[in-house]
């Protein structure tokens, strides 16, 4: 039966399992890759050379992609624009790094806690909890603008900044990230530090959320990017509680001859979101902790 077992079994037993690829396949692959990652990088090449050029090559038709005579005259342009504005410039600033600062901040934190029981408790209705979290992704923007305008009214804090900031704690992808990510850790970790004393909190705090580093990072980059792009042209009625890319869009629309300092406020608006992203970069792509260990 042994030498029978043997006969069937294929020569190359060994390396079936092995990828073959042929070196023309991996230079298909790689030109493949190169040509997507030339489109992916040319819209911000594109606002990096729009930015330097003066008015003479953005009104240029057909437009060139590269800038032939660089120019910070845009730049200077929209420093100046910023100057003669009749509220300081510093207070757009402020309202947008406390708006960006807390909403961030605050979504990660709320739905990190609001995703730790869904995860790894069980209690009646937990599964009813999670599909109305998943059903609530379902909807449009436009859908829950009116709704939401009203519980901001009926609370009392319209035209704050808090308008803005606790309905950006609410959104339900955080929530669904983290469950997701939080269900991976094996249970056996929280079972050991409660046989060694540790309660729900220090569990959170010390276990569940340095393991899950790269889901709270990237939620982070999402709702930092979408923080820093909003008006709050809906909520916000007072020129003092504006942020800065109320005053950057206003600068921007000022017809034709305010074209060169457009093209410096879209490389300002997308500027600081890159630079957040490339600071955890390296926190995001690692390989989760987790990966590998068994309950």
């Amino acid at each position: 039966m042994a030498r029978q077992k043997d006969y069937f079994k294929p020569k190359n037993y060994k390396h079936t399992k092995q990828l073959n690829r042929s070196k023309a396949g991996n230079t298909l692959l790689f030109g493949m890759m190169i040509i997507c990652g030339v489109f992916m990088a040319l819209p911000l090449v594109m606002i990096i050379n729009n930015a330097l050029k003066p008015l003479d090559e953005i009104f240029q038709y057909p437009p060139k992609i590269f800038v032939r005579n660089p120019s910070f005259d845009n730049f200077r342009d929209l420093f100046t624009n910023m100057n003669d504005t009749w509220v300081p410039f510093s207070r757009y600033v402020m309202n947008t790094i406390l708006i960006t600062g807390l909403g961030t901040v605050g979504h990660v934190i709320i739905s990190s806690i609001a995703a730790y029981p869904l995860a790894k408790h069980d209690f009646p209705g937990r599964n009813i909890l999670f599909k109305f979290v998943v059903l609530s992704l379902m909807f449009s923007w436009t859908v829950t603008q009116i709704p939401i305008y009203i519980i901001v009214s009926k609370l009392g804090i319209n035209n704050t900044h808090w308008a803005i900031i606790l309905q950006s704690w609410q959104y339900g992808l955080g929530l669904y990230l983290m469950k997701q990510f939080m269900e991976q850790i094996p249970n056996s970790l929280m079972e050991s530090a409660r046989l060694d004393g540790a309660n729900e909190w220090i569990i959170f705090w010390k276990i569940i959320m340095p393991n899950v580093k790269p889901a709270w990072l990237t939620l982070a980059i999402f709702q930092f990017q979408q923080m820093w792009g909003n008006t709050g042209s809906t909520y916000l009625r007072s020129e003092q509680l504006k942020p800065l890319q109320y005053a950057l869009q206003q600068i921007a629309g000022g017809g034709a001859a305010r074209a060169g300092a457009a093209q410096a406020v879209t490389f300002c608006l997308a500027a600081v979101p890159v630079i957040f992203f490339l600071i955890c970069q390296s926190n995001i792509l690692e390989t989760m902790t987790t990966s590998g260990m068994k309950d």
